[in-house]
């Protein structure tokens, strides 16, 4: 595109003066984060992997217990699968943490403890992709090499006043072309941390904060009056599916019933109580005595009900409800679990559990009555 078209083309001229005033607003005003005092590129690349899709307030916590209990690559690599997501637990997209152990595991077994250097090595790793792959390069070993995440693309499109739809093909390889025009030849690192860290704060989806931004003279989305109104998206997202799930409490000697979901699916690797969704047509109690029967090749009798509680995931929608349960024939066997154990209240801070599935523990927690065989 030529130099000052129309629609924001990566003027040099333009360019290097937005990689000065970025650079020089991120050095006075950028947060002090525990990820941003090191080059480690082992810690860099765990707080990119934790911050994908996570707010830095939600993130920090989880750094500080990752980093004291695996302080460098070889101790993470060296963990086991239910410590890792142990320690996860709470922070969602526990395919994270699986690839965090995975690729911990070929860095020390290929590299030596070494990591890749570039991002195009980087991008090899499990859980590893352009975007991270960017932000690691840049930032522990100084490869000019451009990051794109939503904050970044909402920063692009106002900028230079891209009214397409970010998330069309077209658009979205136009924007890696500006992301890379923005990256300092000098500090790569830290410039694209300036993009990540305007678009976090100031660059805001709605009200974007524009009168303390450092580049707002050079925003053609607000010499335009349309800052509010991008980036553009294809059409408004359809309403997430709901399904209505059942589970059971099912109690004997003081203990519960759990099995560990297989790694390879959704929350792989973590406990759950046994259950699953309840099928059109279908009562919450017939559900659960085909769904027990299915997973654990068991008959039961379904109890009252202990709570129920509603949860979202980024695709779909559950209501969760818990039920007393009791094994009227069989012996539970695990068809879908890859394992199944029977643990007392006081074992359960050992586990690893999906989020809705520890707000009914803390349920399960105040009854005052347990289950009995």
């Amino acid at each position: 595109m030529a130099r000052g078209a129309p629609g924001g083309g990566p003027d040099r001229a333009r360019c290097a003066a937005l990689r000065r005033r970025l650079l020089a607003w991120y050095r006075a005003n950028a947060r002090d984060l525990p990820w941003r005092r090191t080059r480690d590129p082992y810690r860099i690349w765990l707080s990119e992997i934790m911050l994908q899709q996570t707010r830095v307030k939600t993130v920090r916590p989880y750094y500080d217990r990752f980093t004291r209990a695996f302080p460098r690559v070889e101790d993470l690599a060296a963990a086991g699968a239910g410590e890792v997501l142990k320690l996860w637990e709470g922070l969602g997209y526990y395919s994270r943490a699986r690839h965090l152990l995975e690729a911990a595991r070929w860095v020390v077994r290929e590299g030596g403890g070494r990591f890749p250097e570039t991002a195009a090595e980087l991008v090899g790793l499990p859980g590893v992709g352009r975007y991270t792959a960017g932000a690691i390069a840049s930032i522990a070993f100084g490869e000019r090499a451009p990051v794109l995440d939503g904050n970044v693309k909402r920063v692009l499109a106002r900028l230079f006043l891209v009214r397409e739809p970010v998330d069309e093909g077209a658009t979205e390889a136009r924007l890696w072309t500006l992301a890379a025009a923005l990256v300092s030849p000098r500090a790569p690192g830290d410039s694209n941390q300036a993009l990540m860290e305007l678009g976090a704060r100031v660059c805001r989806p709605r009200r974007p904060d524009c009168t303390v931004c450092p580049v707002r003279a050079l925003c053609r989305a607000r010499a335009a009056g349309e800052a509010e109104a991008l980036p553009a998206r294809r059409a408004a997202r359809r309403a997430l599916p709901h399904h209505e799930i059942v589970a059971a409490a099912i109690g004997r000697n003081g203990r519960y019933l759990f099995g560990q979901r297989p790694l390879g699916g959704l929350l792989g690797g973590l406990w759950e109580f046994p259950g699953g969704k309840v099928e059109r047509g279908e009562a919450h109690a017939e559900a659960l005595v085909r769904e027990l029967r299915e997973e654990l090749g068991v008959e039961t009798a379904v109890g009252a009900r202990i709570a129920s509680l509603e949860h979202a995931y980024s695709h779909f929608r559950i209501t969760l409800h818990l039920h007393r349960a009791r094994i009227s024939r069989g012996r539970p066997v695990p068809r879908f679990h890859t394992e199944l154990k029977w643990l007392l209240p006081a074992q359960f801070d050992r586990y690893a559990f999906p989020a809705a599935t520890r707000r009914l523990l803390a349920v399960l927690g105040r009854a005052k009555t347990g289950a009995k065989r």
